[in-house]
């Protein structure tokens, strides 16, 4: 790998932690994780909820920690999760009326964050932003699934 790629892997490493620091920091007070507040924020709007492995899709993680999530979150009052009608193996997860009052109430403070940290960042400079975090995700994804087939 060049000197630019590793440069490249270490700032988005580095800039990985540290939004992961500043999410723990920011969702303390709200007695909420990053990823609970995710999970309200997909929920949020989704008439009938999600099935536990669409929502860990979304989520981008393991169905085995998406379940130890709701569990803390369904003992919280903020989701709740039913038998699907249509399949009896599948549970359909949604917001309760408490999981809606305390999204709506994180909501408006996530979205100052954002602005206060892409201010004076143009929409060209995010897009391409995107871009190249989604190559890199690609490239890193394929990676792990040809090591999976070819160990």
């Amino acid at each position: 790998m060049s000197s630019a790629g590793t440069g490249l892997i270490t700032a988005v490493m580095a800039t990985a932690n540290a939004f992961l620091r500043e999410s723990q920091r920011f969702f303390r007070p709200f007695g909420l994780t990053g990823a609970q507040y995710n999970v309200l924020n997909v929920l949020d709007g989704k008439t009938g909820g999600m099935s536990q492995r669409e929502l860990s899709e979304v989520l981008v993680v393991d169905r085995s920690n998406v379940t130890g999530l709701l569990d803390r979150m369904e003992k919280a009052g903020w989701v709740k999760r039913a038998d699907d009608p249509a399949d009896r193996r599948v549970y359909r997860v949604s917001l309760t009326p408490a999981g809606r009052k305390l999204r709506a109430k994180v909501h408006p403070h996530y979205l100052a964050g954002v602005e206060q940290v892409t201010a004076g960042i143009s929409g060209s400079q995010i897009k391409a932003g995107l871009g190249l975090l989604r190559t890199l995700e690609v490239r890193v994804s394929a990676r792990g699934n040809t090591r999976r087939k070819n160990p």
